[in-house]
């Protein structure tokens, strides 16, 4: 059986390029709905490239964190499509 760990890494790697999803979807995806801090702290220690932890926002739509800065964050998901207007995605 999956932790919940390996849920998250399995929702997030299914991300595709030019979406996001909310830490709270996440959650409830990986079968603990109220979660969303939990799966912040699991993606704050991914080392996995394969985990395209940049598509993963506050319900919100602000960024929120990232272990390579929140510029780097705004900047791939740039690349990537998305509208980012003051600090959120749109």
């Amino acid at each position: 059986m999956a932790t919940f760990g390996e849920k998250v890494y399995k929702v997030v790697k299914k991300i595709p390029q030019g979406k996001v999803m909310t830490y709270k979807k996440i959650a409830a995806l990986a079968g603990k709905p109220r979660a969303w801090r939990a799966v912040g702290n699991i993606l704050n220690k991914n080392r996995n490239p394969n985990v395209f932890c940049h598509r993963v926002i506050r319900s919100d739509g602000k960024i929120g964190g990232y272990g390579q800065g929140t510029k780097k964050k705004i900047n791939i998901l740039r690349r990537e499509g998305i509208l980012i207007k003051n600090g959120r995605a749109i």
